[in-house]
């Protein structure tokens, strides 16, 4: 049974509805998730506004030890945790535990908070007058986070949080809780004190709730660009600080100097990896020139008609299901609707699989993708290679810039003027060079902008001690006692 996670202990959601949590890979009901209420929120909310009360008075030294302890059951539970989101998720054995391991690596960085969220003095700003700057925790932080990435997105941001001496709920998605309630074993058995860490299942009445609570400090969010915005405005206009992380449209443009067979391999996995349903895929690859064009086109069709799909569990399988039936059509839908704008058909991933069970597409490849269409748009989230060709570079960064997405973009290319030229003027605020899918490293902020991106203060590292803290300055003169001096 997928329960809540409230001061130390399961409990059962007071919602009266489910529903059901899927095998993407054959579409079998693996179990059912409550949808919680606003009851439920409140619950963990005050408990975690409770337990913020002591929480905060811990040392930063001996709340790590808790991080510490729960990072060596993370390590020693890989196996068990990747297998959990393989089944709900659908990725591969190799991409699962890939995710599980980024999300190590981000309570390893968190360990650091000892360093990272040191403040700043400074003695005689003017004669005997002294100034010191501490950074302090706020209170309750909640996190609402996506289906794509069960284990590895919460990590984001809470292990920052506490560490930092705040309180945290967690509302995972509701299509792929049990990842999480393994993660939770893991943290009670850890040791936190009860109400220091917090779950509640749930759909729209319990993000709604945790976006207004008046007790919630502020709000970390990753998923759609809609629904980014939603978190953002309703969180904001309740006077919480917000961290909306939404949709993307990742461009990768290929230079006639690149080297072709490590870029279209790489640009290829960028896209088709975990079945495309990550924010930092690729998904229009730019071509300049028709040369170059025509050898991303061959290559890429001849890399993309060998990949095997399957159930991740399966040591064979190159990429898994995606998440729903309703997600396939959707994709089926948008490649459809470049067809019908005069897109060329390569290779159609939507044939050959309809007599699986599971939620499968092949990989698709399309070309003569322009800016105009509706598939250059949109986020795909759905393993689709759109080849567009461009005359220019100076054209190539046109079209990234012109995206009302800025998550990431990446440049295939051998010369040093180009890759700074590109990392200098392209929008988006992560960017590769020759690197397919340029996620930051746990200790590196991370987050878009423009439409990608709602809120001021990004993840990770020492951003999210900036997102998690309230700057305290105290600005001091002592006056000389003559009767002691």
């Amino acid at each position: 049974m997928i329960r809540n996670f409230i001061h130390g202990e399961w409990v059962n959601s007071t919602g009266k509805k489910s529903v059901d949590i899927i095998n993407p890979a054959n579409n079998k009901v693996l179990e059912q998730c409550p949808l919680g209420t606003s009851d439920d929120v409140d619950r963990a909310v005050e408990s975690a506004q409770s337990a913020f009360l002591t929480w905060r008075q811990v040392p930063a030294q001996e709340r790590v030890q808790y991080l510490f302890k729960f990072k060596s059951l993370l390590e020693e539970n890989v196996t068990e945790l990747a297998k959990l989101v393989t089944l709900e998720n659908g990725k591969t054995t190799v991409e699962a535990k890939g995710s599980v391991n980024r999300g190590i690596q981000m309570v390893d960085t968190a360990c650091g908070i000892p360093s990272l969220m040191m403040g700043q003095g400074f003695e005689d700003i003017a004669a005997g007058i002294d100034c010191i700057a501490i950074k302090r925790p706020m209170g309750v932080f909640a996190g609402i986070v996506p289906f794509n990435f069960p284990a590895m997105v919460p990590f984001w941001f809470w292990p920052f949080a506490v560490a930092c001496g705040n309180t945290f709920v967690l509302k995972p998605s509701e299509r792929v809780p049990l990842t999480q309630q393994k993660i939770f074993e893991l943290i009670q058995k850890a040791g936190f004190p009860p109400g220091v860490m917090n779950m509640v299942q749930g759909g729209k009445e319990v993000v709604d709730a945790l976006c207004t609570h008046p007790k919630v400090q502020g709000l970390s969010f990753v998923g759609s660009t809609p629904v980014a915005k939603h978190v953002y405005e309703l969180g904001t206009s309740h006077g919480k600080r917000v961290q909306a992380l939404g949709g993307a449209k990742n461009f990768m443009v290929v230079l006639p100097d690149a080297l072709m067979d490590k870029a279209c391999a790489t640009a290829l996995e960028s896209i088709i990896g975990c079945a495309g349903e990550r924010c930092l895929a690729g998904s229009v690859i730019l071509s300049v020139g028709h040369k170059t064009h025509q050898e991303v086109e061959e290559r890429i069709t001849r890399l993309a008609s060998e990949i095997t799909i399957g159930d991740g569990l399966d040591p064979k399988t190159n990429m898994g299901p995606l998440i729903s039936p309703q997600a396939k059509q959707r994709v089926k839908d948008l490649i459809q609707s470049a067809i019908d704008e005069g897109a060329k058909v390569l290779l159609d991933g939507r044939q050959n699989v309809d007599h699986l069970s599971g939620n499968f597409l092949r990989p698709t490849i399309l070309t003569g993708i322009r800016p105009e269409m509706k598939i250059a748009q949109e986020e795909v989230f759905g393993p689709v290679v759109c080849l567009g060709e461009v005359q220019s570079f100076d054209e190539a960064i046109s079209i990234i810039n012109n995206s009302p997405y800025a998550n990431t973009t990446t440049l295939f290319t051998t010369s040093g003027a180009a890759a700074r030229k590109f990392s200098y003027e392209v929008d988006p605020s992560m960017i590769g060079i020759n690197i397919g899918v340029p996620a930051p490293m746990a200790f590196f902020s991370f987050g878009g902008s423009k439409h990608s991106f709602y809120g001021d203060i990004k993840a990770h590292g020492a951003s999210s001690v900036g997102f998690f803290t309230d700057t305290k300055v105290t600005i001091q003169r002592w006056m000389k006692d003559s009767s002691i001096w």
